[in-house]
């Protein structure tokens, strides 16, 4: 029932930032001479209303469509768009406060009504209520959990850390307003903004820094359209996760078969968003946005003190102080809240009554069938544990992949007496929960099965695991971490998309800072028994680790074919000819660097004008 408040919750609140655009957007016009005009063209709406609803839902619509097909330039474009309105409210701030330095009675803007509350305290609840609203979000950082690094530590920091910046922003705005406003109408600053409504930022900034209305818009622009692609992303998953789990129809839990987007969940989301904006004015959908907030942080409060007495084994890396006085109190003040928000707008409580009222319906109607299927629900996350201390990491994409890295793996599994790590990693989409991308792993169990069939092949133990994640390259780190792989094995399909990639993205980011001993393998066509394994080595680092790596290899193969290639290490002399005592001298060095004199392989220093055209003659023969 928490989920349907939720997403009815997003949804209005996302119909105000639509409106909230629409609003700029007109503005924005009206600077450029393009007047609407204020006659009444249908239903009370002046031709300007009608323009601000007409872009509020263009708005909206753009939005549902970029979530239906999904991009990960979203995120990007986002933290562009908020850095941007912080800086446009910075400046607000800097040019206020330099316009009050050169002001000699700046603060009689706070004393033009000898009344410390002029409007009694029901005005400063009905405020507190309906600005509620505008610290809405940050539960996002609570819904993302699942994808934070120690969440338990982090999750509680950047919670209050948001409503910190968040409340100094709002302070230090509504300061400069009041106090640096210069207008002639004889009301108060705060009377005169009160009148202007949603406009009221825009003619603050006009008074107080050079373009500051246009700034102000754009600033506007920026803030709401950043506020709707997160608040139609945060309603449809929601809605999702409802039709997946079926306490809505099984429509909303569908998945585009191309884009692996909700898409019928955001298309909902988005016509219930722009019915919304499209039927009240704005002063309703505000309201009835921190009304549902208010009852939806209610429920939460309610839920902390139900489960800190039905569930006290429940490990809680942070623990809500004062259970439970501090949260009846929340639930007091909030209630308090929502109740005082009916005198500004009776329509916004009758809605949300009607909702909830539907949401039962709903419930009774969809509810129970969930408990019902979950027995029936297959077990798709597997892993399968061999205690061995020796871990070969084998990250398959496909079939053809996944048995010729297993051939390969299942060498030095073999060796060391060890296993073979099996992993398969889907990528979930930001538009889908990570725990949502189960619906992507039934079709993954064939590359596993794959490793299982060779690991049988070689008398191997097998560990698998499907694992879903953001970013391809992480999840499989976090993987070789946890799971403390010795080797991991990547395979390479022999060309790269850009000049200044070496294998490929996955493979260049993990080979930065790898975990464990890497290896990267190049396949080839080829039934002919393997006659020698070829190793150029230059000095470097790892030149002892790949020379160990061949060894091992050759010993595999010996104890399973019988027949054992040789380990050749070659090392390329360049530039002009040497001479035979200069290429031993040579040769004897990389032994005595390397101490490979112990190693049952055949060091091989060769002349050669170029790196590439010496190791391909060299290798004609492997």
């Amino acid at each position: 029932y928490a989920g349907w408040l939720s997403w009815f919750s997003h949804s209005v609140a996302c119909s105000l930032y639509a409106v909230l655009f629409g609003t700029f957007f007109v503005e924005l016009l009206e600077m450029g001479d393009l007047h609407p005009g204020h006659d009444i063209l249908f239903w009370g709406l002046t031709a300007t209303q009608v323009w601000v609803k007409i872009f509020a839902v263009l708005a909206a619509l753009l939005f549902v469509m970029i979530n239906v097909r999904g991009s990960s330039e979203t995120g990007l474009i986002g933290n562009i768009v908020t850095i941007f309105k912080v800086i446009v409210l910075g400046l607000l701030v800097i040019f206020g406060l330099r316009a009050m330095m050169n002001m000699s009675n700046w603060a009689d803007n706070f004393w033009r009504d000898p009344s410390p509350l002029p409007n009694g305290i029901g005005g400063i609840i009905l405020a507190m209520g309906l600005t509620f609203v505008a610290f809405e979000g940050y539960e996002i950082i609570a819904q993302s959990g699942e994808e934070v690094k120690d969440p338990g530590r982090n999750v509680p920091r950047a919670i209050f850390l948001a409503i910190a910046i968040v409340v100094v922003i709002y302070l230090a705005v509504a300061f400069v307003s009041i106090g640096a406003l210069q207008q002639d109408s004889g009301l108060p600053n705060w009377v005169y903004m009160g009148e202007n409504g949603e406009r009221a930022m825009i003619e603050t900034a006009r008074s107080i820094m050079p373009y500051g209305a246009l700034m102000m818009v754009l600033g506007g622009l920026a803030s709401t359209i950043s506020a709707l692609n997160a608040t139609i992303y945060s309603s449809s998953r929601v809605s999702f996760a409802m039709g997946r789990d079926r306490d809505l129809p099984a429509v909303f839990g569908r998945i585009h078969p191309r884009n692996k987007t909700p898409h019928w969940a955001v298309w909902l989301s988005g016509l219930l968003i722009m019915f919304m904006a499209v039927a009240f004015p704005i002063e309703d959908v505000a309201s009835g946005a921190s009304i549902t907030f208010l009852l939806l942080f209610l429920m939460v409060n309610i839920a902390l003190i139900r489960l800190r007495t039905t569930r006290p084994d429940l490990v809680r890396p942070f623990r809500a102080p004062f259970v439970p006085w501090l949260q009846i109190i929340s639930i007091g003040l909030q209630l308090v809240l929502a109740v005082e928000l009916f005198e500004l707008s009776p329509t916004a409580w009758v809605t949300t009554g009607v909702w909830l009222l539907l949401g039962l319906l709903v419930y009774s109607r969809y509810g129970g069938i969930q408990e019902a299927t979950k027995i029936e629900d297959t077990i798709l996350l597997e892993e399968t544990v061999a205690m061995r201390d020796y871990s070969v990491l084998l990250p398959v994409a496909n079939e053809v992949m996944a048995r010729q890295l297993a051939n390969f793996g299942a060498l030095f599994a073999l060796a060391n007496r060890g296993e073979l790590f099996a992993l398969n990693v889907i990528r979930v989409p930001a538009q889908l929960g990570v725990t949502d991308g189960r619906a992507f792993l039934r079709r993954s169990r064939p590359l596993l099965d794959e490793v299982v069939a060779v690991g049988r092949e070689f008398n191997v133990p097998v560990r698998t695991m499907l694992r879903l994640g953001r970013d391809i390259s992480d999840s499989i780190l976090s993987a070789a971490q946890e799971r403390e792989a010795n080797l991991m094995i990547l395979g390479w399909p022999g060309q790269t998309r850009h000049r200044d990639q070496a294998f490929g993205t996955i493979i260049d980011l993990m080979a930065q800072n790898p975990p464990c001993d890497l290896a990267v393998v190049r396949f080839r066509r080829s039934s002919a028994p393997m006659q020698k394994i070829l190793v150029p080595v230059a000095g470097g680092p790892n030149t002892r680790m790949a020379l160990e790596l061949a060894v091992t290899q050759a010993d595999a193969l010996e104890q399973v074919t019988g027949q054992r290639p040789t380990v050749v290490a070659l090392n390329l002399a360049l530039g002009e000819s040497p001479t035979a005592e200069q290429m031993d001298r040579q040769r004897q060095q990389l032994i005595d660097q390397f101490e490979l004199a112990e190693l049952p392989i055949e060091i091989e220093v060769t002349h050669a004008q170029d790196v590439v055209e010496g190791i391909l003659a060299a290798a004609v023969n492997c």
